[in-house]
């Protein structure tokens, strides 16, 4: 089903009305609205009516999604497994692939003892599906859902994350991609890629993760009581409207969390010792396979804390989009940086038949636990040609000794 044209009288009926969740949701933010005269007619598409307007599942279809949060078991690779706060059981989430323009919902429910949100990292949505904790919304309390609604835009490579606020849910690899294509893409115009690869860089420190979740879900029970006491208030949480009702109540005595240093010497910083893409650390990392003459796209999303510096052998590469948004020059490379909340798309011609090393430049993070080969590391294997003996499974090689 098409989405239909709205007119005035559809808008203003439309922007009475509040965004859909089961927990949190505010109403409308009536000044923008104001904003348009009384003779003029909507703004075009992405301008304020379409952001803040929330058609029903008459109006438009909507694309919809069930995603989770639960704590699971995830193997890095073999003999090695972690504790994760996992979207739908897996690390990293569910990739979403949608068309520019498509609304979409998406159910989320908190299947752990934590709170959570979820964060539409680089999409323009409507202020109450931004999943910012006591800013947007409350954050969702164990066992409940949040219903976020939104119109996927714009296009380009982004994420999804949860923005409660602590190292450990950055850590612990809880983002996914959020795609938003569209058919007259201008990147594979200029560039003909036939394959299209999404590779989410993650890092772990599995001391910190066990200890810290632990230290969480207490807390929470903490809270669970609390809350049946009627004792959980702005102060407990340490949560204010603003900066004068937190100034008002330090008069009164109160001592925010981070004066008192809670987590001082006790590992609330990540030692980081792996590193993952899609979850898997080398040699599990999976191939991006190419052909002689073909060219292919290669998405990278960094959700974490650290920086990457991703570098290809025996290849330039075109460095063609920054935050989702093409670049109106493509930058000819072969390292490109991928800050923390970054994502940087990359395409690349199969000129140089061979198997070839791509991987993060700071070494360290090419390791599993401090050793290499491991962490953020894979290969682009040609599959037009042979692989040599000397790099296939089983080789022995001969050593000449001295008699």
């Amino acid at each position: 089903m098409k989405n239909k044209p709205v007119n005035r009288r559809s808008f203003l009926k439309a922007a009475g009305t509040a965004a859909a969740g089961v927990v949190g949701g505010t109403t409308i933010v009536k000044r923008a609205m104001a904003s348009l005269k009384s003779d003029e007619e909507p703004p075009p598409s992405r301008e304020i009516w379409q952001r803040l307007e929330m058609p029903s599942e008459d109006e438009v279809n909507y694309k919809e999604f069930d995603i989770d949060i639960q704590i699971a078991r995830h193997e890095l690779i073999t003999g090695m497994e972690v504790h994760a706060l996992a979207f739908n059981g897996q690390v990293p989430g569910p990739e979403f692939r949608v068309q520019e323009g498509d609304w979409v919902k998406v159910n989320f429910t908190n299947k752990t003892d934590l709170l959570h949100t979820i964060h539409w990292h680089g999409l323009e949505v409507p202020y109450e599906m931004d999943g910012v904790p006591y800013v947007t919304q409350q954050p969702v309390m164990p066992n409940q859902t949040f219903v976020y609604k939104f119109r996927a835009q714009p296009h380009g490579t982004h994420f999804y994350h949860c923005h409660f606020g602590t190292t450990l849910h950055m850590q612990m690899a809880m983002h996914g991609a959020f795609i938003v294509e569209r058919k007259d893409d201008p990147i594979r115009e200029q560039f003909p890629y036939e394959r299209d690869y999404t590779l989410v860089l993650s890092s772990f420190d599995t001391n910190f993760a066990r200890a810290e979740l632990n230290r969480m879900l207490e807390r929470m029970k903490q809270r669970k009581i609390m809350m049946k006491q009627g004792t959980l208030t702005n102060r407990t949480l340490g949560v204010f409207n603003d900066y004068d009702t937190y100034l008002k109540e330090v008069k009164q005595g109160y001592l925010s969390p981070y004066t008192t240093m809670r987590h001082q010497g006790d590992g609330a910083i990540p030692n980081y010792n792996f590193f993952a893409i899609n979850g898997k650390s080398y040699p599990a990392t999976e191939h991006l396979k190419i052909k002689t003459g073909e060219w292919i796209r290669i998405r990278m999303i960094n959700g974490g804390m650290l920086e990457h510096y991703m570098h290809l052998h025996g290849h330039d590469f075109y460095k063609v989009a920054d935050d989702g948004a093409p670049l109106a020059n493509p930058v000819k490379m072969n390292t490109v940086r991928v800050s923390p909340g970054k994502t940087v798309d990359i395409v690349l011609e199969g000129y140089n038949p061979g198997y070839w090393t791509f991987h993060d430049h700071d070494t360290s993070r090419a390791t599993n636990n401090g050793i290499y080969p491991g962490g953020i590391l894979t290969l682009l294997e040609y599959e037009d040609i042979d692989r040599p003996d000397f790099i296939k499974p089983g080789y022995i090689p001969k050593v000449a000794l001295d008699e």
